[in-house]
């Protein structure tokens, strides 16, 4: 079916169940960032297939609103339907609520459908009362027209379940359970909804392959003060996995049980959070409903000890592929026959020759010219392009191990450059550097540190509107919360322990894209009679192209920065290449020159 037909089978649905209007937002029930192919239903509506959306179909109107990430290529994707792009956070940007008051103008009261098991609790009632402000809007939660006109839709995955090694995990998970727990009882919680599934994965330490890219499983798991249940395909549940839940005494009930259950929750209190937990099932429980953030995130970022030392063993196998992949990058585009996608390949390849490899943690941004203005362009059999011995490779990427998951992006200076490209990669470096070089009290959020990489930006009239970090999963999800570095307010704090990167960049569109990021670990400065400080460990080991650099703009501390930090990638990697790789290596780490 095109587009057009699709939406032409939606509007049929609607008018059946008088419906104006139906909201298709990103999410799965489980409220995730990356859902399986079933749950892909606003790609198959708009055929926008960027993972930050909403489409939004009216009987005669269609729009869809993305972040900047995406602007260009959502303009492409919805190119020839008659989805409108709506551009989040530009000046003149209607709100969905204000889009259909205009779309519905006239209507003494309007039924909006959205799927309840498919979108947030919060989403919901947020959206139920922007809407409310322009007139009599009914938004009906218990319908999901997709399943009467997506003829093929994909199924739920049924692929097994696997159990996450101690070894990997340093913390049991009856341990995980008895803290989950304590903070249960803390706020007179008698039962708690897991819905989130690098949260469920974590907390039972299994893992799963039912995401693209993510190690996680299907399921929902309910916590009570005695017990816990986990809600999932029974066929998932191996022999192994069925005996090591009941070690940790976890029973099995079929995925489509959850709701009933919650229905038989009908005393005491249960923990929803209503930002993680779908409005379905927020409403399902006839007892108290305990409103608040889940506790599990918090836990999960701030990595223990054995998670730590994964992290830099899985940094170590993915800078030695880095390395191996850049020293063999150049002369092979300098050959002829290298695409976006051949050189994708090619490190993925690397990456799978080291121990431990279990696939990659996204799919790689390979944006070569043009092509790296792209945000989070993915090259297609369509869009790939030849890469030429000249100009700039964007090239964002990263691994899933059994002890960690990376995320690092190097723009590579392919052959001659341009003093706009050499200026803009030499501004974004600055902003990458002051961030890791950074001190800050303990507590702070990543919104009070976003500025110190946009500084040297923003003295240029120049900005990037995507966050400057996120958190990185232990063999988890690549994007892992509750903190990130970001200009729009972001209270969660750091803390020692947690992950995060550090990806400052610039777009020109039509003209290139660059962006440099690590991930960096937060760990203990020093404590004063101010209190206790903290600082980054930089975790990503890869040497940063300096082929571009323009040395003057660089101040003495980065420069400084720069030289140790190569020092170290040479000191750690040089042992595992050959030769020639090492030769590679020590002059690509050599002290930046002063000229």
């Amino acid at each position: 079916m095109t587009i057009k037909e699709r939406l032409t089978a939606l509007r049929t649905v609607m008018r059946e169940n008088k419906l104006d209007a139906f909201i298709f937002p990103s999410t799965d029930p489980h409220n995730g960032e990356y859902v399986p192919d079933h749950w892909k239903g606003r790609e198959w509506i708009s055929g926008f297939n960027g993972s930050a959306g909403t489409a939004v179909v009216t009987l005669d109107a269609a729009a869809l609103w993305t972040d900047s990430r995406y602007f260009i290529a959502a303009a492409q994707q919805l190119d020839g339907t008659e989805y409108v792009l709506m551009k989040e956070r530009i000046p003149g940007t209607p709100t969905i609520d204000e889009w259909l008051a205009v779309q519905l103008q006239g209507k003494v009261s309007c039924d909006i459908g959205i799927d309840g098991m498919a979108s947030s609790a919060s989403y919901v009632s947020a959206m139920q009362s922007a809407l409310s402000t322009h007139g009599d809007y009914t938004l009906f939660t218990e319908m999901d027209p997709l399943d009467l006109i997506w003829a093929d839709r994909p199924p739920v995955p049924a692929l097994p379940v696997e159990i996450h090694p101690l070894v990997y995990a340093g913390e049991s998970a009856v341990e995980k359970l008895a803290r989950i727990r304590k903070v249960m009882a803390s706020r007179h919680a008698d039962a708690m909804l897991v819905t989130m599934l690098d949260d469920i994965a974590w907390t039972l330490n299994l893992r799963g392959s039912d995401v693209h890219c993510n190690p996680v499983f299907v399921s929902y798991l309910l916590i009570t003060k005695d017990d816990a249940v986990l809600f999932v395909n029974p066929g998932k549940v191996t022999p192994e996995v069925a005996g090591y839940l009941k070690e940790i005494h976890v029973s099995v009930d079929d995925y489509d049980m959850v709701r009933y259950a919650l229905t038989q929750l009908r005393e005491g209190t249960v923990w929803l959070d209503p930002r993680r937990v779908n409005d379905t099932l927020f409403h399902a429980p006839e007892c108290h409903v305990l409103a608040e953030t889940s506790p599990i995130p918090a836990m999960k970022a701030v990595k223990n000890a054995t998670e730590i030392d994964g992290f830099r063993r899985a940094m170590l196998r993915d800078g030695i592929a880095m390395t191996k992949f850049l020293c063999w990058l150049k002369p092979a585009v300098e050959r002829g026959g290298e695409t976006e996608l051949s050189v994708d390949r090619k490190l993925t390849s690397l990456r799978a020759e080291q121990p431990l490899f279990k696939g990659i943690s996204f799919d790689t941004i390979a944006g070569y010219g043009h092509h790296g203005a792209i945000v989070h362009y993915e090259a297609t059999e369509e869009t790939d392009i030849p890469l030429k011995p000249e100009g700039l490779l964007l090239l964002d990427s990263g691994a899933q191990y059994l002890d960690g998951t990376t995320d690092i992006t190097r723009t590579i200076a392919l052959g001659p450059l341009t003093e706009k490209e050499k200026r803009v990669y030499t501004l974004v470096l600055k902003g990458h550097i002051q961030l890791q070089m950074l001190k800050f009290p303990k507590g702070a959020c990543g919104s009070q540190l976003d500025a110190i990489a946009r500084h040297d930006l923003w003295a240029e009239g120049l900005n990037f509107l995507h966050g400057t970090g996120h958190g990185v999963g232990a063999y988890l999800n690549v994007h892992e919360g509750p903190h990130q570095i970001r200009m729009e307010w972001w209270p969660a704090p750091l803390l020692p322990g947690m992950t995060v990167t550090d990806e400052p960049g610039i777009y020109m569109e039509g003209e290139f894209g660059v962006r440099t990021e690590n991930t960096l670990l937060v760990v203990p400065y020093k404590t004063t009679s101010f209190g206790e400080f903290l600082q980054f460990e930089t975790l990503t080991l890869c040497p940063i192209d300096l082929t571009p650099v323009i040395p003057s703009m660089l101040s003495a501390e980065e420069k400084s920065w720069l030289n140790d930090y190569h020092q170290k990638v040479y000191d750690e990697i040089a042992s595992y290449l050959s030769a020639d790789e090492r030769r590679w290596l020590k002059a690509a780490t050599a002290p930046l020159a002063d000229s």
